[in-house]
Parts: C-alpha cells; sequence; structure tokens
C-alpha cells in the first residue's frame, strides 16, 4: 500500500515537474491572447493514470506563478486545467475524447479571462477562438500520437495505475 501511494506521488511530481518546465522553456508562446503551450499535449495523460490530474493542475500551478498574468491566472488557469484534467480522465476509455475537455475549458476560461485582462488587444471572440485553436492543435495533432506511442509502451514506463 505505501508503494503505491509513493508510486503516485512520484508520477505527480514527475508530471507537475514537465508541465512546468515545458511551459516555461516555451515561454515566448505559452502565455498571452495568442499562445501555443506545447505542455498541453501532457493533458492526453489522465488516459493513462490519474496521477496526471493532480500533476496538470499542480504543474500549472506554478507555471503560472512564474510566467502567468498574476492572480487570475494562477486562480482560473490551473481551475481551468483541473477541470480539463478529471474530464479527460473520466473519458480515458474514448482516445479521440480525452484531449477535447482541455479544448472547451481552455478556450472558455482562459479564453475570457485574457481577454477581460487585455480587452483591447482582442475581441472576447477572438480570445476564445484563439485558445481553443491552438489547444485543439497541440492536444490533437500532437497528443493523438503521442497516446499511440504511449499505449505502445504503457506496460514499459509503468504509466498506468
Amino acid at each position: 500500500m505505501q508503494n503505491k501511494k509513493i508510486r503516485f506521488i512520484t508520477k505527480t511530481a514527475l508530471i507537475a515537474a514537465l508541465y512546468a518546465a515545458l511551459t516555461l522553456l516555451m515561454a515566448p508562446i505559452s502565455f498571452g491572447i495568442v499562445q501555443f503551450r506545447i505542455s498541453e499535449v501532457l493533458t492526453i495523460l489522465p488516459m493513462f493514470t490519474l496521477s496526471a490530474v493532480p500533476g496538470l493542475a499542480a504543474g500549472c500551478l506554478l507555471a503560472n506563478c512564474i510566467g502567468g498574468f498574476g492572480l487570475v491566472d494562477i486562480i482560473f488557469g490551473t481551475l481551468a486545467t483541473l477541470l480539463a484534467a478529471v474530464c479527460s480522465y473520466l473519458l480515458r476509455k474514448h482516445k479521440w475524447l480525452v484531449p477535447l475537455p482541455p479544448v472547451i475549458f481552455n478556450a472558455l476560461i482562459v479564453g475570457t479571462y485574457l481577454y477581460l485582462l487585455a480587452p483591447s488587444e482582442a475581441t472576447l471572440l477572438f480570445s476564445i477562438g484563439s485558445i481553443g485553436f491552438t489547444e485543439m492543435a497541440v492536444t490533437y495533432v500532437l497528443g493523438i500520437p503521442l497516446i499511440g506511442i504511449l499505449e505502445k509502451q504503457k506496460n514499459r514506463l509503468r504509466l498506468t495505475d
């Protein structure tokens, strides 16, 4: 039992660190009205492990604390990621639906507050559409192939719970 807890915490921490590192490494394109967060490819991980849910939320929290739009981004960006991760976990048996919750939650939540933080830069529709489009590009164009790779390697990587 103790070993399972340690494994869960370790996976959570690794996912959080990887998400935060990828976001901050790509900081010039990870933040703003038009953003392309490569780290969002990791949002497919709830398909394989429950530890991805808190891991993604913690990684987003850390990244937004260091490079985001302040308290609004820290709270609502993390909330969007947490809600998306929970829903992706619930949809884990449906490979093509797993990437959809991050697209929806980030487009609606992040797109809305980014518009409110910088209304002169874009319209609300543009902000929501931009976040949704780039999120879809990352989660589907990169995420679906990553799912295929991880499905083949999941036992070797001890990815599943």
